[in-house]
């Protein structure tokens, strides 16, 4: 008997690297359930992956930090066995102001950590009722070494590497698997907002190949471009000069966006 199709949920899945997952998966006979907030975006996406061979795609227009729609899409395909939590918002400092705006603060915290959070819990009892599940959180480089042009985004990302990387330990007798990714640049609508130099930066599809390699050998925590990654994670630790110095380069300002996806 054949066995059927795994089922992946993804959220952000209407462009960047949300987007390049779906295909990839939809090219590997997945069922797919992929959410965003851009209609035309997300409907290009799920025919592209329909065209790609995925077994199934059905696709939700929604904000995250409303819970009620992605409950209603769990009932209707069941529970996933690749979950890849990917929204967000990139929100930062704008051109002439000498930090972030607290209101811009408060969305891209409320979206990138605040949902993510609400939307694992959502998912998870489901996966731990059925004994198996992975689950992928897409954080950001940004999370082990703070931009000072976008305080608010660094504490989303470093926050959701806290949350996943404590539930790992916590489920890891349950059969389900938590991985945590570092992306550092990636070639993105959202990445456009980012008005300064990206070094290293790679394509999406190349992004979403390291993510589920880390989600499909349920590595606890990884990140990408090589370059970039080891020094993010000794960065804490360096001293404040040396910091300085190497990042000094790296100052950029945030045009601005309105789409969460």
């Amino acid at each position: 008997m054949a066995k059927p199709p795994r089922t992946a949920l993804v959220t952000g899945a209407s462009s960047g690297i949300g987007a390049a997952i779906a295909r990839r998966l939809a090219a590997q006979n997945w069922s797919l359930a992929l959410t965003g907030r851009n209609r035309d975006r997300l409907e290009a996406v799920a025919r592209q992956c329909d065209a790609l061979g995925a077994h199934r795609t059905a696709l939700r227009c929604f904000d995250m930090r409303e819970p009620a729609p992605l409950t209603a899409l769990m009932d209707e395909i069941g529970v996933p066995d690749l979950y890849v939590s990917n929204h967000g918002v990139l929100d930062g400092r704008r051109a002439e102001a000498p930090v972030d705006s607290g209101a811009a603060d408060r969305r891209v915290i409320e979206i990138n950590l605040v949902s993510s959070v609400e939307a694992l819990q959502l998912v998870l009892p489901r996966m731990q009722q059925r004994g198996s599940g992975q689950v992928v959180l897409v954080s950001s480089l940004a999370g082990l070494s703070p931009l000072p042009d976008a305080a608010a985004y660094s504490a989303s990302k470093a926050g959701l590497i806290a949350y996943g990387l404590s539930l790992r330990e916590a489920l890891r007798s349950s059969g389900v698997g938590i991985s945590v990714v570092c992306p550092g640049y990636v070639e993105s609508p959202m990445a456009d907002e980012h008005l300064g130099e990206r070094p290293y930066q790679v394509d999406a599809d190349t992004a979403a190949r390291k993510i589920l390699a880390s989600a499909a050998n349920n590595r606890r925590l990884t990140g990408f471009p090589a370059p970039l990654w080891p020094a993010a994670l000794f960065s804490i630790l360096s001293p404040e000069r040396l910091n300085r110095f190497f990042t000094k380069g790296l100052r950029f300002t945030v045009a601005k966006r309105d789409e969460a996806d």
